[in-house]
Parts: C-alpha cells; sequence; structure tokens
C-alpha cells in the first residue's frame, strides 16, 4: 500500500509538472495594460476608445486564455513622454501587466517602449507613426502595428505630387512624429520632381496657429502640408480657412488625418482633402461588422483605424498566448513573427523588425452632399500595396535585421 500510495504520488507531481510546462502564465493572469492619451491632444484618436476595443477583443476571445482570466487596465499618458514612461514602469511593475497597447504620441511610445524592452515585456504601438519605432529604435518586443510615416509619406504624399502640386511648405509639429514624417514626405517630393520650399515648426498642442499659417501662405507654395496630428491638425485647418487659404490656389494637405478630424472640422471645410489610414470601417463588410459593433460599445461613433488597431493587436496577442502556451515574451513574439495574420480586418505579417507590414488606404474625405450620416465621411480611392507602403528591409536601420 504504501508503495502505491508513493507511486500514485510521483504520478501526480509528474503530471503538475507536465501540465505546468505545457500552460505558463505569470501570476496566475494575462494582464493587457492600454497606455493611452484618454484627456489630451490625440484622446478622440485613441483614447477612451482604445480602451473599448480591447475590452471588446478580450470578451470576443471569451474573457480567459488557457483557463486564466484576462485582465484589462488603462492609464492616461496625456500624450507626454515622462508621463508615460513612469505609467509604463507603474504597470509592469505594480499591476503585472505583461503587454501594453496604444501609444498614441511617437515620444510618449518611445518612452514606453524603453521601459518595455528593459522589462523584458512586449509593446505593441497602435497610435504613433514615426518610423524610427521600427528602425533606429526598435526591439526584440515591440510592434508597430497601423500605419508609419513612410506609409503616410507613399500615400498622401505621392498621391498629391502625382496631380501636379509641385512645390510644397511645411507646417510641422516640433518633435519626433512631425520632423519624420516632414522627412519622409520630403523625399517622396524630391523623387518626384518636386520641391520644398520651406517650413515651419510649432509646439506640440498649439492654441493658435495665425503667424504659422500665415508664413505658410506668403510662401505661395503649390501645397501647405500639415505634418502634424489631432488638435493640431484642426486647428491647423481652422486658421487656413480664416485666411482664407481653403478655397484658395493654394491646397492644403494634412499628412496624417482621422476620420475623428473629419468630424471635428466638418464636411464643409474638408471635402476633397486626401488622407492615408491602415483601416477604414466602410471599407468591407467585415470591417462594417466590426464598426457597427463598436458603435454600439462607444456611444455611435465609428472606431478609427489605431481603434481598430487595438483591437485586432490584442486578439492577435491573445492567440499567440493559447498557441505557445506562455506568455512569455519572447516565446509570444516569436510566434507572432512566424505567422501570416488575417483577421478580417488587416492582413499581413509582422517583420523581423517590428513592423506590421499590411496595405494602406488612401481616402478622399466625401463632399456634405454625398455623406449619408455623421461617420460616412470618406471613400478608399486607392488601396496601397503593402510593400509600397513599408519601408524595405534592404534599407532598414534596425538592429534586428540580418543583412
Amino acid at each position: 500500500m504504501k508503495k502505491t500510495m508513493i507511486a500514485k504520488l510521483v504520478a501526480a507531481s509528474l503530471v503538475a509538472g507536465f501540465g505546468g510546462a505545457q500552460a505558463s502564465i505569470s501570476d496566475n493572469e494575462v494582464r493587457i495594460g492600454v497606455l493611452t492619451d484618454l484627456s489630451g491632444i490625440y484622446s478622440a484618436i485613441e483614447g477612451p476608445g482604445a480602451v473599448t476595443a480591447a475590452k471588446m477583443a478580450v470578451k470576443d476571445f471569451g474573457g480567459k486564455v488557457l483557463g486564466k482570466n484576462i485582465v484589462v487596465t488603462s492609464a492616461d499618458t496625456q500624450s507626454k513622454a515622462d508621463l508615460s514612461g513612469s505609467k509604463a514602469r507603474e504597470m509592469f511593475e505594480k499591476d503585472k501587466v505583461d503587454m501594453i497597447v496604444g501609444n498614441v504620441s511617437t515620444a510618449s511610445a518611445l518612452a514606453a517602449m524603453e521601459v518595455a524592452e528593459q522589462k523584458g515585456k512586449i509593446s505593441i504601438v497602435t497610435g504613433a507613426a514615426s518610423l524610427p519605432i521600427t528602425n533606429e529604435k526598435c526591439h526584440a518586443t515591440n510592434i508597430h502595428y497601423v500605419y508609419d510615416t513612410y506609409a503616410l509619406s507613399r500615400g498622401t504624399g505621392k498621391a498629391v505630387v502625382d496631380t501636379g502640386k509641385k512645390t510644397w511648405f511645411f507646417v510641422t509639429a516640433d518633435y519626433a512624429f512631425g520632423h519624420t514624417l516632414e522627412r519622409d514626405t520630403t523625399e517622396v517630393i524630391n523623387a518626384s520632381g518636386g520641391k520644398v520650399l520651406g517650413s515651419v515648426k510649432h509646439p506640440i498642442s498649439t492654441q493658435d496657429f495665425s503667424s504659422f499659417m500665415a508664413q505658410a501662405q506668403a510662401s505661395k507654395a503649390d501645397v501647405i502640408a500639415l505634418a502634424n496630428a489631432g488638435g493640431d491638425t484642426i486647428g491647423s485647418v481652422k486658421q487656413a480657412a480664416e485666411l482664407g487659404i481653403m478655397g484658395s490656389k493654394q491646397t492644403v494637405v494634412p499628412l496624417l488625418m482621422f476620420i475623428s478630424d473629419v468630424q471635428a472640422l466638418g464636411l464643409k471645410a474638408t471635402a476633397g482633402m486626401n488622407f492615408t489610414v491602415g483601416w477604414y470601417w466602410d471599407f468591407n463588410d467585415n470591417n462594417r461588422k466590426f464598426a457597427q459593433r463598436f458603435m454600439k460599445e462607444f456611444g455611435g461613433k465609428a472606431p478609427t483605424s489605431v481603434q481598430a488597431g487595438v483591437y485586432s493587436s490584442t486578439m492577435q496577442y491573445l492567440k499567440a498566448i493559447e498557441a505557445t502556451k506562455t506568455d512569455d515574451a519572447a516565446a509570444v513574439m516569436k510566434h507572432l513573427k512566424s505567422i501570416n495574420i488575417d483577421d478580417g480586418l488587416f492582413k499581413g505579417k509582422i517583420r523581423e523588425d517590428g513592423k506590421f507590414e499590411h496595405d494602406m488606404y488612401l481616402l478622399q474625405v466625401k463632399a456634405p452632399n454625398e455623406s449619408k450620416n455623421k461617420n460616412d465621411v470618406a471613400k478608399v480611392v486607392k488601396v496601397i500595396a503593402a510593400k509600397d507602403a513599408t519601408l524595405p528591409l534592404s534599407e532598414s536601420k534596425c538592429k534586428l535585421v540580418k543583412k
């Protein structure tokens, strides 16, 4: 009897050990942190809608992975780098978060990415755009999911140059995102036989754009390019209208725009404008079905591309945990980089540098009489193939890229 008892105990310990190896979840829960601008200049782009999107993904996944609860927490960066870094550290150390998603400004994204790298955790950037996120600043457990400045310049920038508007003047947000977007678009302009006449830099979250837009107007450039985003883009367009630029021979081109910006400005002010996105809610039936569900959860507002990106990336992260039977960052990242993603919203592949390579979409804002409802603001005029919208790996400066 004694031998039988010992044998049973040994067998039980082997089973327990085997099960533990098969399903290794730290802290007995999977914790996802949505780190975004909940109250600042970019809150309409990602913000509270990103939290909604992440929670939708968890609910659709079933609320558990490998039998463990999935918990979503959130924190407000206000698009400030120092706050983003401290909040990311707090999420990893205090809240025991396994992955952070969001980061809607480049400064805040880079700060959070640095902390994630130090902690050996996964960061997924859905809102920030700067190319260095998967280029000079890349790291092994980071993913850049929705779009970047390279894609924006090859989308909106090239489309406008191709219409014959050759001279450009930039009104640029004075931080990494704005500088990178101006640089990448300038490359496209020069390669297409255009010319940049000048640029002016403004602080992020500027309240008065009169002097900046006046300089742009005085340049007499064919195109006044806005290398900014969110509230700064909205303020720039409003000031352009007050100065009589809108409707003149000069064309105002927002290089980064979202449907939330169009809704804030109105179709009368933005009709005919082109802008590039990584996803659009009214492009196909799958997108529309997701958007309808999102709208029910989020006060009738259609999701922006980055909010859809939060949903998709959160879902892919959970699927990777399920597939690898662990929330270990290295194992999850290895899996994510080994598969082709096609979840009905996004289709593509995560490269070795962490860039999610997928098609982009050039949109054109509808005229007021074309719109059927408040969310029907644009139409897709061109699909930009993934290979054309993504920096070639041969040109990458990412330390993870083998050459």
